[in-house]
């Protein structure tokens, strides 16, 4: 669930790719997992190894960088191993290792939600396992003010390590893996080290969440956060039927009605309900449905109060968490107060792609075309990072995507990222890092329209190619271009002059 109202909460989060929690009280050793029933509960828990390679957005042609990590998982059913995401991110080689046994276990992962930060994994050969009876996960979001325990291998350790916090805090916060969504978090007093991210959090005998991240540097201390049980039991849901079909939205803004005398103007009673739409998304869920100046008076039943919560089963959550346990294509009903009357909308949902030009991407194979030097890729996140741009018409693309609705222009916004210095491109190098808007006569509106845009021939002796906010076009001879490709491909070293899904 991505919630555009929210502020920017993910740059206060470091995603450690190999994480954990620890608490500010003397560390308890395990017991003798040979001798206790609390012990064998830990020979469900693992050591998890993972080699990737992160994708080189800056030169996409290239294979990527080789990285190494480690976290923790634990035993949900037969075979099948929870963990972390951003475990297991950009994987070449899953290795897990169980309790007490240093032998490597080659797995490979199932299912992986980048945007709750989740994964499922199997292991080729898991006879070690067949006795090892696996970690129940419970239904509740645990209580303020009570005790949790966290286990897991934090760095530099090849045995686990159990640590205890308090329950600090619920609440709806950014997931710092995919850096745009939002979901139930449950905070503990604990911080967090490396090695323990994807570990169960367990209350009561039971795994009440999995720690994924905390605070870095001066911001906090002693802070951790763990997933809770119910996105859990979402994602293992969504899953059910061998695919992972992502979360749904719909796609709105809201803010408080706290002003009494705007609620004397809308006619709404002082009553401390309600939350009124600013911005309504088109194509979302809610399009057509929604207007602004709506004001949200419950959701599915449950009334909302001006900040924006529902009370859940004694706990108050952000009304978002209703839609978070929907999946597509279920229906969200609403009751709206619209020119001072309440209505009831009923709202099909489905989840919306625009947001993902501003999600961390993973297992994702960079795009692009490059053409006599010329560079071409899609603007997404990962682009930005790698190569930091600063054309003006870039970052307005980027930053308001979807707030100012310019999806609805440009589907994929491409970007003339990079011109490899060659004498067909002498003097071309200060059009690098503006949007494509025309190519020979025809308007780009996606990577896909690249490569047939490059072909025509509108004309026969010259490829023209227009960028925004730029008052003259940039002209390449087409009689030089295949000598040119042959040539920039091999002093840059460029594998294939495109790759485009």
């Amino acid at each position: 669930m991505i919630k555009t109202l929210l502020g920017s909460v993910a740059s206060q989060f470091l995603l450690v790719v190999v994480s954990g929690i620890s608490v500010g009280v003397a560390q308890e050793p395990p017991p003798d997992e040979k001798t206790t029933s609390l012990g064998k509960q830990y020979t469900g828990i693992v050591r998890i190894e993972n080699a990737s390679i992160v994708p080189d957005f800056a030169t996409p042609w290239n294979a990527g960088l080789p990285r190494g990590g480690s976290g923790t998982g634990f035993l949900i059913g037969e075979n099948l191993f929870m963990t972390n995401a951003h475990v297991v991110s950009d994987s070449n080689r899953v290795i897990i290792k169980k309790v007490g046994d240093s032998e490597p276990l080659l797995a490979r992962i199932l299912h992986i939600a980048h945007d709750c930060d989740l994964a499922v994994l199997e292991l080729e050969d898991s006879s070690k396992f067949a006795d090892v009876e696996p970690l129940e996960i419970g239904d509740e979001i645990p209580k303020l003010d009570t005790a949790v325990k966290v286990v897991g291998y934090p760095i530099g350790g090849e045995r686990i390590s159990v640590t205890r916090g308090v329950v600090s805090r619920i609440d709806f916060l950014a997931y710092s893996h995919s850096a745009v969504d939002y979901h139930l978090t449950v905070q503990i007093d604990a911080a967090i080290n490396p090695g323990n991210s994807g570990g169960p959090v367990i209350q009561d005998g039971k795994v009440a969440g999995v720690a994924f991240q905390g605070y870095s540097g001066d911001v906090a201390q002693s802070t951790g956060y763990m997933i809770p049980a119910p996105v859990m039991h979402r994602f293992l849901k969504d899953i059910e039927d061998g695919k992972y079909d992502h979360y749904v939205d719909l796609a709105v803004s809201d803010f408080p009605i706290l002003n009494p005398a705007l609620r004397r103007a809308l006619g709404l009673p002082n009553d401390g309900q309600g939350t009124m739409i600013g911005s309504v998304n088109a194509d979302g869920s809610a399009d057509g449905k929604l207007q602004i100046g709506d004001v949200l008076l419950e959701i599915d039943g449950y009334p909302i109060a001006s900040n924006g919560s529902i009370d859940m089963r004694g706990e108050k959550v952000n009304m978002a968490e209703i839609v978070e346990r929907k999946f597509a294509g279920e229906i969200i009903k609403l009751k709206v107060w619209r020119d001072k009357k309440p209505i009831d909308v009923e709202i099909e949902l489905k989840r919306f792609l625009p947001y993902l030009i501003s999600a961390r991407q993973y297992e994702q194979r960079p795009e692009y075309v490059m053409y006599a030097g010329l560079v071409f890729q899609p603007l997404d996140r990962n682009m930005m990072s790698a190569l930091k741009l600063t054309n003006i018409e870039v970052r307005r693309y980027f930053g308001l995507f979807v707030a100012d609705e310019l999806y609805k222009e440009l589907p994929e916004v491409v970007v003339l990222t990079t011109v490899l210095p060659d004498a067909i491109n002498t003097h071309l190098g200060g059009y690098a890092g503006g949007v494509v808007e025309s190519i020979n006569g025809k308007k780009i509106l996606t990577l896909n329209d690249v490569m047939p845009a490059l072909e025509n021939e509108a004309d026969k002796d010259f490829t023209v190619i227009e960028l925004q906010g730029q008052g003259r076009p940039l002209v390449l001879d087409k009689a030089r271009v295949p000598g040119a490709q042959v040539r920039i491909m091999s002093k840059y070293g460029v594998r294939e002059d495109h790759y485009v899904e």
